[in-house]
């Protein structure tokens, strides 16, 4: 029976970083995955780590038709989806007088766009299956602002806009719809920075592990009565 075989989620940018956390996590609860990718190497090794009946597709979000095929394959081998998270992003830092076209246009592509369209796709099937739930996943700074973080500041802070106007169209559809911003977290995207100085503006001292902020998109997925809302997990940062 479906229903013995937990709840069916697509994890795009699942394969590193907080996206494989919260696959993991999920795994663990008894949810069948697609780890969706641009690399499908990745995905594929992603998955396989989880243990049987995954998935692993690549898929560039940004592109509608892929994103349309990604949806199709997942319906094919796992069925209807039931949770949606959003955690593919790119950085491309430098100030704004600086930073090429192409970069912004890339950013704004992946980071808001790909969003946008896999929420699209998703909302298609959960209307279907009277219900849903989708995370994105933002950041401390599309709330607070950073220097030489402009355009990609820009794209989260886009998130927040979009999935609240989302969670209002489709609240009568049983869909939620709910925003992680983390901030500075363990993964390959902050693996330049300087952390002993950054520690210091940190409440708690430290940086965060992927498996907390997957804690928190988990709670979000879960929780049938929160929707259109955003919740920090930034260690005490956006407070200093």
């Amino acid at each position: 029976t479906i229903l013995k075989m937990g709840k069916v989620c697509a994890v795009f940018g699942g394969s590193r970083g907080i996206g494989r956390a919260v696959a993991e996590l999920l795994a663990e609860k008894g949810c069948r995955l697609a780890i969706i990718a641009r690399n499908l190497d990745m995905a594929q090794s992603t998955a396989r780590n989880l243990g049987a009946g995954h998935l692993a597709l690549s898929c560039d979000v940004s592109n509608e038709q892929e994103v349309q095929k990604t949806f199709e394959e997942m319906q094919r081998n796992l069925g209807p989806i039931n949770y949606l998270v959003n955690a593919a992003g790119i950085n491309r830092d430098g100030l704004l007088v600086r930073t090429k076209t192409e970069d912004m246009i890339a950013q704004i592509h992946t980071n808001l766009l790909g969003t946008m369209l896999t929420c699209k796709a998703a909302v298609k099937v959960m209307i279907q299956q009277k219900g849903g739930a989708i995370v994105n996943i933002g950041n401390i700074v599309g709330l607070k602002g950073n220097s030489g973080q402009s355009v990609y500041s820009a794209t989260k802070a886009g998130l927040v806009g979009f999935s609240r106007s989302l969670a209002k169209e489709v609240a009568k559809k049983q869909i939620r719809v709910n925003v992680v911003a983390p901030g500075f977290i363990h993964t390959e995207m902050t693996a330049h920075l300087e952390e002993d100085q950054l520690k210091k503006a940190i409440l708690l001292g430290r940086f965060g592990e992927p498996h907390e902020v997957a804690q928190a998109v988990v709670f979000l997925l879960e929780s049938t009565y929160i929707t259109g809302s955003v919740l920090v997990v930034d260690g005490g940062l956006q407070l200093m």
